[in-house]
């Protein structure tokens, strides 16, 4: 593509979306330039702190579970208080509960506070996503929520290089500068973000009957969620492929290293993930934008799957590198597709609770795929652990297949134009209209 086509694409891809979007936006990608605990959380326990491995696998355990705990709670809050209340609650508590961190020194105060800076730095997730729900017309939503993608993995990508470079000078630093940010992230969100929750529409008798569309939020519970067959297929499935994903992480660099490879070929492996989103997110994004979502998503699971797979025949960096630009292709198409999937099943006054929902899937995978890399690589060695990430994406492909087979293409095609959302279950217009 020559550079005009490049700058016009661009352009197709980042035009027409609604400026509350773009602040709303501008605050993710703030967020994400602070970001250090997640990152460098093992290296400070371990290399400054000098406790072992275990240890500090134990407090980014308690720090996934904190996320796992909040998901839920955040969901209730997104529809009960709003999203804009429950985004400062959120990104507040994650500014105190970070800096607060960064002085700890008893081993259980340190694991006390990583739990709860794991609930909160969670907490805000429904509700940014449910926001862009609301605020995006239904025939942007895809490419809103690629945007959102791609400026969390720039901020990723930017937050770790300079993190780097902070950590040798002082982890202290690090926490106190992460807090900063996302308090900054507040303010932006206080002063530039509406709150965006859809007003409710008076309650009918026919609409008492219709969950999980029914029109008063009192409807929407989370109960009302769990019956959602559908949609909790969903759920499971984006589990499954959130287990795949997140070896990228927690097997990759074992495996590499029982390999002989060290830590920094580790990281410039891995580092041709963050560069590839950043590079090739807005020209995909308008590639995919007006396909069928259903083929989308079994094409990048089976991507997912067996580009992990391939992983057991990589014997150089530069394959284990190639093996990588396969499944991040598959991330870059899946994550906005399944994100648009998600909302479009979603009653407009349940959007925090389903997204809550959705939020645990991601949470729940990043516990076990920890524990599922390294039971498999001890016992059985790495081929075993590809071959298994082989098997989930041809589980998770023939899953949405099943799924989605039976659902209208109407309900899921981003259309060019203007087009009406069904709420699901019902097969007619939301009584409340879906965008801000």
């Amino acid at each position: 593509m020559s550079v005009a086509g490049l700058g016009r694409a661009t352009r197709d891809t980042v035009s027409g979306l609604p400026r509350e979007f773009w602040w709303l936006w501008t605050s993710t990608l703030v967020n994400r330039l602070g970001a250090f605990v997640a990152t460098f959380m093992a290296l400070y326990l371990t290399l400054d702190r000098g406790y072992s491995a275990s240890y500090a696998g134990l407090v980014a355990a308690l720090h996934g579970l904190g996320g796992v705990v909040s998901s839920l709670g955040a969901g209730v809050m997104t529809d009960r208080l709003g999203r804009r209340p429950t985004m400062l609650v959120a990104q507040v508590s994650t500014a105190v509960s970070v800096a607060v961190l960064g002085f700890m020194v008893h081993p259980v105060a340190i694991a006390g506070v990583a739990f709860f800076v794991g609930m909160s730095s969670n907490a805000s997730r429904p509700a940014v996503q449910a926001m862009i729900a609301d605020i995006v017309p239904a025939k942007d939503r895809v490419r809103a929520f690629s945007l959102n993608y791609w400026a969390i993995n720039l901020g990723f990508a930017v937050s770790s290089a300079g993190a780097g470079f902070v950590a040798e000078y002082s982890y202290l630093a690090g926490f106190v500068g992460e807090a900063v940010m996302t308090l900054l992230c507040a303010v932006v969100v206080f002063m530039k973000v509406p709150e965006s929750r859809p007003e409710k529409a008076p309650r009918t008798v026919a609409s008492a009957s219709d969950a999980p569309g029914a029109s008063d939020a009192d409807d929407v519970r989370l109960g009302t969620v769990l019956r959602d067959g559908r949609f909790m297929g969903v759920v499971g499935l984006s589990f499954v492929i959130a287990l795949i994903f997140q070896q990228g992480y927690v097997g990759l660099p074992v495996a590499m290293g029982t390999d002989g490879f060290s830590s920094s070929d580790f990281g410039t492996a891995i580092a041709v993930n963050g560069v590839m989103i950043v590079v090739l997110q807005i020209p995909v994004t308008r590639l995919i934008q007006h396909r069928d979502p259903r083929r989308l998503l079994i094409v990048s699971s089976l991507l997912a799957g067996y580009g992990f797979g391939l992983t057991a025949f990589a014997g150089s960096v530069a394959v284990y590198a190639l093996t990588i630009c396969v499944w991040t292709v598959a991330e870059i198409v899946n994550a906005p597709v399944q994100n648009g999937l998600v909302v479009q099943l979603s009653p407009a006054h349940g959007r925090g609770r389903y997204q809550g929902m959705y939020t645990l899937s991601w949470a729940a995978a990043a516990l076990v795929a920890p524990l599922m890399s390294g039971v498999v690589i001890d016992h059985f060695g790495a081929g075993w652990l590809w071959g298994t990430c082989a098997v989930l994406g041809t589980v998770a492909a023939f899953g949405y297949w099943l799924l989605m087979r039976n659902l209208p293409q109407t309900g899921l095609t981003v259309e060019s134009g203007p087009a009406a959302v069904t709420e699901p279950g019902t097969g007619r217009e939301p009584t409340v209209e879906r965008t801000a």
